[in-house]
């Protein structure tokens, strides 16, 4: 399972502009509903479901917010680039400023575990998050994560 699998141009957002953690979860919700074509709010609801069992920022900038949808028919990514960090209750108690959710079917199992570790592998790179905090436009971001991603393959 690759990053291009998952994520799609149109599924990077390079400035996204919000004040809190709920907001990004409900803007993050917004894009997923337009590319999954599943309501916002259910959405979002497994989204804050999945934060109440505990934090997905995972430390050093980074969130990986996740759920599962019986809805779908394949996993979905959406990734994030804040233009200012927000406090995400994340394990080293930093703010957070790139964000990567990742929707999958409920009966996604494996694949859903799969995608959540490479997604993981790719954004412990210092180096990768350097250079996504210092690239602004979608294109440029969509390129970085998958040549990225294809380097960073187990």
């Amino acid at each position: 399972m690759e990053i291009v699998d998952l994520l799609g141009p149109d599924a990077v957002v390079p400035s996204l502009r919000v004040t809190s953690k709920k907001q990004a979860l409900q803007e993050l919700a917004r894009k997923a509903a337009q590319l999954t074509h599943q309501p916002e709010r259910v959405i979002f609801d497994v989204l804050i479901e999945r934060e109440r069992l505990g934090t997905t920022g995972i430390g050093h900038g980074i969130a990986i917010p996740h759920g599962k949808l019986a809805s779908l028919d394949r996993l979905y990514a959406v990734f994030a680039r804040l233009d200012k960090p927000v406090e995400f209750e994340a394990i080293d108690e930093q703010p957070v400023d790139l964000i990567f959710l990742l929707l999958a079917p409920e009966k996604a199992g494996a694949d859903h575990l799969k995608a959540l570790a490479r997604i993981s592998r790719l954004l412990r790179d210092r180096g990768v998050c350097e250079k996504l905090r210092g690239t602004d436009s979608a294109d440029g971001l969509y390129a970085l994560l998958s040549e990225s991603a294809a380097s960073h393959a187990a």
